[in-house]
This record gives C-alpha cells, sequence and structure tokens, in this order.
C-alpha cells in the first residue's frame, strides 16, 4: 500500500485547511486508516482515525469539533478537514493505514499499529 499526503501550506489562525491521501496498491487490504502529525521537537501524536469498512470514527481531543476525517473508498482518499487552525496545530501531517484485524484499545492511537506511512505534509498556522 502507498500513500500520498497533500494539502498543506500556510494558514492564519481560524483559517481552514483540507488534507487529501491518495491510497494505491492493495488498499483493500487496510481496515484502518489515520492521520497523525510531528510538530517540531516532538513525538508523533494521533490526530483521527477512521475504519476503512464501519466508518467508525476516533479522534484526539486536541482537535475534537475543528478537525473531520472522511475517506471515500471509491476514490481509494482519505481526507482531514481542518476548521478553526490554531498555532499548535502547525505540524507536519502523515496519513497512515494497518492491515490489522484486531488491536487493544490504545493501540488504534499508537503510530506502531499501523505499517503504512505517507510522506507528510507540513501545515504552519500562523497567529
Amino acid at each position: 500500500v502507498q500513500l500520498q499526503a497533500s494539502g498543506g501550506g500556510s494558514a492564519q489562525t481560524g483559517d481552514s485547511l483540507r488534507l487529501s491521501c491518495a491510497a494505491s496498491g492493495r488498499t483493500s487490504s487496510t481496515t484502518v486508516v489515520a492521520w497523525f502529525r510531528q510538530a517540531p521537537g516532538k513525538d508523533r501524536e494521533f490526530v483521527a482515525a477512521i475504519s476503512r469498512i464501519t466508518g467508525i470514527i476516533y479522534d484526539a481531543d486536541s482537535v475534537k469539533g475543528r478537525f473531520t476525517i472522511s475517506r471515500d473508498n471509491a476514490k481509494n482518499t482519505l481526507y482531514l478537514q481542518m476548521n478553526s487552525l490554531k498555532p499548535e496545530d502547525t505540524a507536519v501531517y502523515y496519513c497512515a493505514a494497518t492491515a490489522r484485524t484486531s488491536w487493544s484499545g490504545i493501540e488504534l492511537y499508537s503510530a506502531g499499529l499501523y505499517a503504512y506511512w505517507g510522506q507528510g505534509t507540513l501545515v504552519t498556522v500562523s497567529s
């Protein structure tokens, strides 16, 4: 599975951006697709995930109500709509996918669950 993230850029506080992640290869083998982000000097952080099959969404408290994850299985594309952006949202955003069919509760939020990663797209939010 290959993932290609795009849509990053510069924004100001309160602006919106939409990230896209195009998937190719054996996408039918994936079960959950997700967005992570990594700010300078910090660990990679879970943002949101969505079941490719059921559509169930999981998102981090830090983005709840502002960011919306969605997927279009027909287009093999994952999206992250980011509204009300804040400077602390500045990071490289990565899309990720897993083919695992089971996991423990916190594994879903851990980068280790995801075997497939995109190259990252930079989002910079200024005040």
